[in-house]
């Protein structure tokens, strides 16, 4: 009876060890969410794999503290409920930090500045903003650039305003004449214009945006993960990433290079 006891004593003593390190890898996983079609942001490459410009932002900030990240594919809106639920630490997605988001959600400090676009055919009558009135306009559903089209709707005076799943559906609309202008963030708009042909960004709009890591509120990883980012940008680390995936260097002045305070509400 005591053998058997101190067999089992020991089998229980064992098994949890071995438990150990499961659960520490656990803990080491950063979760994050993803929309999987918003290149150069981030996408899906034909490996089924996560890449883009957010994909190693947030890869390298995650080696830096110690962490590994699983990446799992959402639509757009979805990602504000999984980060308010706790189903994923980090979405990623060009999420643009607003103070309304910022009641339910935490943000890193920006590291993208976008500009608002709006498209249209190339070979068409709309050759800006004042041109679309009493047309029909879209943008991805849940956007900023979708919530400006709204709210503007009346003030430039568009006969309909569409929702999408995503800017792409858009974007394919725009190209067989079923809306007549479609609004994005500039650089996902010069992105996608290298791949689909006789279409053309006809107007900027400034809109101050800028793009974040958003979190759950109050996150336990929110200042180790923001202090990555800062280090990645004293370091030269975000241009190297900013120019792999854009070409280009960012600006100087730009929330790519400059350190910033944590956005609050």
């Amino acid at each position: 009876m005591n053998f058997t006891r101190r067999s089992i004593l020991v089998a229980s003593v064992a098994a949890g060890i071995a438990a150990m390190p499961v659960i520490a890898l656990a803990e080491e996983t950063l979760n994050v969410g993803s929309f999987s079609n918003n290149p150069p942001f981030e996408f899906k490459n034909q490996s089924g794999i996560f890449e883009g410009f957010e994909v190693d932002i947030v890869t390298e900030a995650a080696k830096r503290v110690g962490m590994t990240v699983s990446i799992e594919g959402y639509d757009f809106q979805p990602l504000f409920a999984a980060t308010s639920s706790g189903r994923i630490d980090v979405a990623i997605s060009s999420i643009t930090i607003t103070r309304e988001r910022l009641v339910s959600q935490s943000f890193t400090q920006p590291y993208y500045d976008s500009g608002m676009g709006i498209a249209a055919r190339a070979d068409g009558v709309v050759n800006g903003l004042a041109d679309l009135k009493g047309k029909t306009v879209g943008s991805h559903s849940g956007s900023t650039s979708h919530k400006w089209l709204t709210e503007n709707k009346d003030k430039y005076e568009f006969s309909e305003v569409k929702g999408y799943n995503s800017q792409q559906d858009a974007l394919l609309d725009l190209a067989a004449g079923r809306v007549d202008g479609v609004t994005s963030d500039v650089p996902n708009l010069e992105y996608a214009f290298t791949k689909m042909k006789g279409l053309r960004v006809v107007e900027q709009i400034r809109s101050g945006e800028q793009y974040g890591m958003m979190m759950t509120k109050n996150s336990p990883h929110l200042g180790k993960i923001n202090d990555a980012l800062s280090a990645m940008k004293k370091d030269g680390t975000m241009q190297a990433i900013h120019k792999k995936w854009f070409g280009t260097n960012a600006p100087d002045q730009s929330s790519t290079l400059q350190e910033a305070a944590l956005p609050k509400g």
